[in-house]
């Protein structure tokens, strides 16, 4: 071996079991963005149907791209989760957290599709089970 080869080789193997220190992670963000899709759709809702103002039309373009915005943060913040904080203990515990999650991805998508109050809400209960999930591994 080469000193500069010696010089590059770490002195130390590290591993690691995910990719930021356990204890960092918090379901809130996605949360919080399961409510603002629920409430982007509610401001949708109380806009004009019949003759829409310009400004009606403006708000509304802003409401689904927030709205779809939000669902995307609501996926990436359930994945990460998902993927990086649950261990196999978590799930003997919560043997359906699979399926939980699942659902709740395709929910977002469904909520980046249409604009419909009952699937923002079911979006909103879903992701607030999952962080209740969430919060009782860490005790």
């Amino acid at each position: 071996m080469s000193r500069v080869t010696r010089w590059l080789k770490p002195a130390t193997t590290v591993h690691a079991h995910c990719d930021v220190p356990c204890g960092i992670y918090d379901p809130h963000q996605a949360e919080l963005a399961a409510r603002t899709v629920a409430r982007m759709v509610e401001l949708i809702g109380q806009l004009p149907k019949d003759a829409p103002s310009e400004a009606d039309r403006a708000k509304f373009v802003r409401c689904i791209a927030i709205k779809e915005q939000h669902a995307e943060i609501v996926k990436h913040e359930i994945q990460v989760i998902w993927s990086d904080y649950f261990k196999p203990e978590h799930l003997e515990r919560y043997p359906d957290l699979h399926d939980r999650t699942w659902k709740i991805l395709k929910l977002a998508s469904k909520n980046k599709q249409t604009i419909d109050a009952a699937a923002a809400a079911e979006l909103e209960a879903a992701v607030k089970e999952f962080a209740d999930i969430f919060w009782s591994t860490k005790k």
